[in-house]
């Protein structure tokens, strides 16, 4: 097979063309570190969950996913862990007399890993509410975001001819209706609470600063629907997680019970996303220097070979 000098140079240029378009695209991907005004998120507290599961119920209902019986003899729905049919799922931990539960979704980053890995844009961060959805048109079915994600959120689902990748979207199909996150709708206690970040936030500063073994106020399924239900506070461990972690998420969680024995990553501040912008944007600056090189090579070899 031969190819012409021309078509080669046609060929190159188009290739640097794509180069430069991915750049373009990965940098603008990558917008989201700080918090839209319009935020809205989850508050977790550990400390108000007694486990019922009635969030995990409220979100099959909301997402119309079908139950997923980890037993071969089960009848009820009873998942062990996140999966293509389970957006939302409470487990706990044990030591003894001492048990604490974690709810575990989405995080909904602030400057998302899965997102910025998605090359077709299938995953993105709203710009008005922070929620990062999911788009099954433009799926390409990579996987990338499974990899890319730090909490292993993302999943996928195997069992489909047509699969696509599954994750809370923080029922946003909801908010027309005047509704929000079926788990906090559906929540008893309190502890999962919905609303704008920014006052979720204060909210779980306040409760850090709560005196133990005494008796307070907690608002209940919506920060700013005014519903509150009293329970006596318990000791935190003095940090938010998910308010700082891998740049911040949009889902902080409260406990009193260390959070790495609940399941979660340790890890650090700074997001994934900051070092591949800068990796990235190097990358793609540079690498049309090599590929015109390697153009001029194959001119010369292929000059020389007609030459022989």
């Amino acid at each position: 097979m031969t190819i012409k000098r021309r078509e080669f140079l046609k060929a190159t240029a188009a290739g640097g063309a794509l180069i430069v378009t991915g750049s373009q695209s990965a940098s603008a991907s990558t917008a989201g570190e700080t918090i839209p005004p319009q935020a809205v998120g989850i508050l977790y507290d550990s400390n108000l969950c007694i486990g019922c599961q009635a969030c995990m119920t409220a979100c099959k209902e909301a997402n119309d996913m079908p139950p997923e019986h980890s037993g071969q003899y089960s009848t009820w729905d009873n998942p062990l862990d996140l999966s293509a049919n389970t957006l939302n799922i409470i487990k706990m931990y044990k030591d003894g007399e001492k048990y604490a539960f974690i709810k575990r979704h989405c995080m909904h980053c602030l400057e998302p890993a899965c997102a910025n890995a998605c090359p077709v844009s299938a995953l993105v961060k709203d710009r008005e509410t922070g929620i990062v959805t999911y788009d099954a048109s433009a799926c390409i079915g990579c996987r990338y975001c499974q990899v890319a994600c730090p909490y292993n959120v993302p999943k996928f689902d195997w069992y489909s001819p047509f699969p696509q990748i599954h994750k809370c979207q923080l029922c946003d199909h909801l908010f027309q209706q005047g509704r929000y996150a079926a788990c906090c709708e559906s929540c008893p206690t309190g502890a999962s609470l919905f609303g704008p970040v920014e006052k979720l936030k204060k909210e779980a500063e306040r409760r850090l600063l709560l005196e133990p073994d005494k008796y307070y106020d907690f608002p209940v399924n919506h920060i700013e629907k005014g519903n509150t239900r009293r329970h006596k506070a318990e000791k935190y461990i003095p940090h938010i997680y998910g308010s700082e972690e891998v740049g911040g998420s949009q889902y902080m969680i409260l406990s009193g019970t260390d959070f790495s024995k609940l399941g979660l990553p340790d890890l650090r501040e700074r997001s994934y996303v900051k070092d591949l912008e800068g990796v990235a944007n190097t990358f793609y600056k540079y690498l049309i220097y090599p590929v015109a090189a390697f153009a001029g090579l194959v001119y010369l070899v292929r000059k020389r070979e007609h030459h022989e």
